[in-house]
């Protein structure tokens, strides 16, 4: 299976160490997460910055897998990412990370679904056609590394 170019999206203070695990896992193509100093510098050049940086990040990318952390669906930028790839017709899924611990913090509590916030033209919700993965709560990580190809797969085929 050829590698494909992805865009993640997550809530980067809470879950980076998380995000860092999935990164990590080599199946995808290697697209490096900014660092803090660089989103700090992209946040103060304020909205349009951010918009540009997110629109010009996801240019080229097959798909958007969406990190559920606790606080996930309540990001502005996150929000911002899901409606921009669904209106420029990407493929989407989500996947829960609260079970991945995080060296500072262990595990965190599983976040809402961020794809219930939208609505598609019909007044269906999002959710009902874009998954948000749960893996097994017993082994989260390699749940994860033994699906993520066909999860990303499966999501670009349904799109």
């Amino acid at each position: 299976m050829a590698k494909r170019q992805v865009f993640y999206s997550f809530h980067y203070d809470n879950d980076v160490f998380r995000v860092q695990q999935i990164r990590n896992i080599g199946a995808l193509e290697d697209n490096k997460p900014v660092s803090a100093n660089d989103w700090e510098t992209v946040k103060k050049g304020g909205e349009t910055s951010i918009k540009k940086w997110i629109d010009e990040n996801l240019n080229y990318k097959s798909c958007v897998v969406v990190l559920v952390g606790s606080e996930t669906s309540d990001r502005k930028w996150v929000n911002y990412e899901i409606s921009k790839a669904w209106n420029d017709g990407r493929a989407i899924l989500g996947i829960y990370i609260h079970n991945l611990k995080c060296p500072n913090t262990g595990k965190s509590k599983q976040g809402t679904n961020p794809f219930d916030k939208f609505q598609m033209k019909n007044g269906t919700k999002l959710s009902s056609v874009v998954k948000c993965y749960n893996p097994d709560s017993n082994d989260a990580y390699n749940d994860i590394a033994t699906n993520l190809e066909n999860w990303i797969e499966d999501a670009i085929k349904n799109r």
